[in-house]
């Protein structure tokens, strides 16, 4: 049996640029695709937290340590700069494969800058009032 996991995740990165006019996709810093171990072409899913739009398109590089996080084409009618997004790949693997893997998760700060990785994501439980 195959299983579909998280593969990666760039946790609330800041859009910087909304491009209509542009060739399709998102251009991500480069660095931020390193270490979140997203390949240039790769499917991502974009969840944007502001208005809670979900959409799919494929991450292209930009410029190392540039910060940038460019939703582009018909897509940059789904975020614009400064919404904070969600972006997530997804892997599928056997069993066996799913029972040692573990995601790369990144989180941000307000300029795209690192503040720290993960994963695991730590369940929080509020109380019932």
């Amino acid at each position: 049996m195959q299983v579909t996991l998280l593969k990666s995740k760039l946790h609330r990165v800041t859009t910087t640029h909304s491009e209509l006019d542009y060739e399709g996709s998102c251009a991500i810093d480069g660095h931020l695709l390193d270490v979140a171990g997203i390949r240039e072409y790769e499917q991502i899913q974009i969840y944007n937290v502001n208005n809670g739009e979900r959409f799919t398109t494929y991450a292209i590089r930009a410029e190392d340590n540039s910060g940038i996080i460019s939703v582009n084409g018909a897509a940059a009618h789904k975020a614009s700069p400064k919404d904070l997004l969600i972006i997530a790949t997804y892997a599928t693997m056997s069993e066996s494969e799913a029972e040692s893997f573990k995601p790369k998760l990144v989180y941000f700060n307000e300029q795209n800058r690192i503040t720290h990785t993960r994963n695991t994501i730590p369940v929080q439980v509020k109380e019932a009032s």
